[in-house]
């Protein structure tokens, strides 16, 4: 895990290294991804260093889903993912709490934009039920 000092993001937010900003409020900041997987791939990102997003206060997440709701509706694309990831297992690279977005071209196929597998598990109603009682209990 990242501290806050050697955080790239942490870094960007403070300035220290240049982005291609797009949007700026008191809790978030949204930039061009610098490793981008489609033309007009995103960040928006919370101002508020966390690691996860379980670890992010809720105070902080105000302007995540308008930012990105902003960022949809000014790109034109109309297909497009929302991407978070949370660890490493599920592949987040930067230890900063992130979402991507991922615009989708029309006629792109897999050539460009998010390319995702969906390995359904294949539980049973009884296993799924399981899942729910643990959860709901837990909330």
């Amino acid at each position: 895990m990242s501290s806050l000092a050697s955080c790239i993001f942490c870094k960007i937010i403070k300035g220290e290294i240049p982005c291609f900003k797009l949007i700026e409020t008191e809790t978030v900041l949204a930039f061009m991804d610098i490793g981008p997987i489609a033309k007009g791939h995103c960040l928006v990102i919370p101002k508020y260093h966390a690691a996860k997003l379980a670890d992010l206060p809720e105070d902080q997440m105000g302007d995540i889903l308008p930012a990105l709701t902003k960022i949809a509706k000014a790109s034109g694309y109309e297909d497009y993912n929302i991407l978070q990831n949370n660890g490493r297992p599920a592949h987040q690279e930067v230890d900063h709490v992130h979402f991507h977005y991922i615009p989708k071209p029309a006629g792109a196929g897999d050539k460009a934009g998010l390319v995702v597998g969906w390995p359904i598990q294949g539980l049973s109603k009884e296993d799924i039920q399981k899942a729910y009682d643990e959860l709901k209990g837990k909330l």
